[in-house]
């Protein structure tokens, strides 16, 4: 059970965001939702601490730490959902601007919040962190080199944390999911079958479960969801 757990979440509104968000509350956590323009308002349960800020450096990741823990004592789940995608170019047509980006949001954000949060959840011997990579991250397809690397970065940096700290009682564990059905896929690919795709309420149901104690001993996953792609 996640209930009365502290649960800080990154990218914790949006399409995916919203739902991830929605799930942990409705388990009865508590929350922290950080994205840069994230609001009180966003979501009205009365266990919901809107963090506005960003992740761009790690004293930026440092200090949505430091007040987290500051207000609650505790970070019990690190639940990282900010991601981005670029593509439609082969790996020759693809410029240097393009794989910084994708390893700024896919990569370099988790690698700072895992640095932040890490110290304070081995302190007291407990943890759990759930990251949402890609099915790109392991079955690579043309046109998106730059984000398939960058999400296959993501997984391997999540399953190293699991190796480190398999003594520290903190699992770490990554899920993959395919095309997800959320307001912006909908507008990129609007002839597309939405029915068809991984649907988000789905991959916050198993984030919920991830961060459960009743799964402390799953660590290192990397899980697919993907749906009608399979």
């Amino acid at each position: 059970m996640v209930n009365d757990k502290v649960v800080l979440i990154t990218g914790a509104s949006g399409g995916l965001g919203t739902s991830v968000t929605k799930a942990f509350l409705d388990a009865g956590a508590t929350v922290i939702g950080v994205s840069r323009s994230i609001k009180q308002s966003s979501f009205s349960d009365a266990s919901f601490v809107a963090m506005p800020g960003e992740i761009s450096s790690g004293e930026a990741a440092n200090l949505l730490v430091a007040k987290s823990i500051s207000r609650f004592q505790r970070i019990d789940a690190f639940v990282h959902l900010v991601g981005g995608f670029e593509g439609g170019h082969t790996l020759h047509e693809t410029d240097d601007a393009v794989l910084d980006r994708m390893l700024e949001i896919n990569l370099r954000s988790l690698f700072r919040m895992l640095r932040a949060v890490l110290p304070p959840m081995r302190a007291r011997h407990s943890g759990r962190i759930v990251a949402v990579g890609s099915k790109a991250a392991v079955e690579p397809a043309p046109m998106v080199a730059a984000y398939g690397a960058s999400k296959a970065a993501l997984v391997s940096l999540i399953r190293s944390v699991a190796a480190e700290n398999k003594d520290a009682g903190i699992s770490a564990n990554v899920v993959l999911p395919a095309t997800m059905d959320t307001p912006a896929n909908r507008a990129a690919v609007p002839s597309a079958d939405p029915q068809k795709w991984v649907q988000p309420r789905q991959v916050a149901q198993l984030l919920v479960n991830l961060a459960d104690d009743e799964l402390s001993q799953v660590s290192g996953a990397v899980i697919p969801i993907y749906g009608s792609e399979l």
